[in-house]
């Protein structure tokens, strides 16, 4: 059985260089950044970050290790999402890895959606153990 739940977090850290930064096409930047989930998953994660940041669009990709409690139940797992907006149109994507799941999480999968926006940080969490 499939249980979604809305999450909000903060961003804690945000530590980010730029490893290109072109005279034509999208600046090029990698973070290490850390977070804290509320509510329905209690956790805290550390993500990495690969953004592309350009006239036309924005994109990223991160993969990041979460660690806490989700409902009641303990355990670590891995999320790998990303976005890219341009053109008016934002396209996202956001899964637990297969296989990732320990502790009482183990089996866990499911989809994530991220979004920042004038009602705040929050993650959509589709899941099922």
């Amino acid at each position: 059985r499939e249980t979604t739940i809305t999450i909000p977090f903060e961003i804690t850290g945000w530590d980010e260089d730029v490893y290109e930064e072109p005279a034509e096409g999208p600046r090029l930047t990698q973070a290490l950044v850390r977070k804290r989930y509320r509510g329905g998953l209690e956790a805290t994660s550390v993500a990495r970050l690969l953004t592309a940041q350009g006239e036309g669009g924005r994109g990223y990709l991160a993969s990041e290790r979460v660690e806490g409690t989700l409902q009641g139940r303990r355990g670590t797992f891995v999320l790998q999402h990303g976005a890219v907006d341009g053109d008016g149109e934002l396209r996202r994507f956001g899964y637990v890895v297969a296989g990732s799941g320990t502790g009482e999480l183990a089996g866990l999968r499911g989809t994530v959606r991220f979004a920042h926006d004038e009602d705040g940080a929050r993650v959509t969490f589709t899941f099922a153990l």
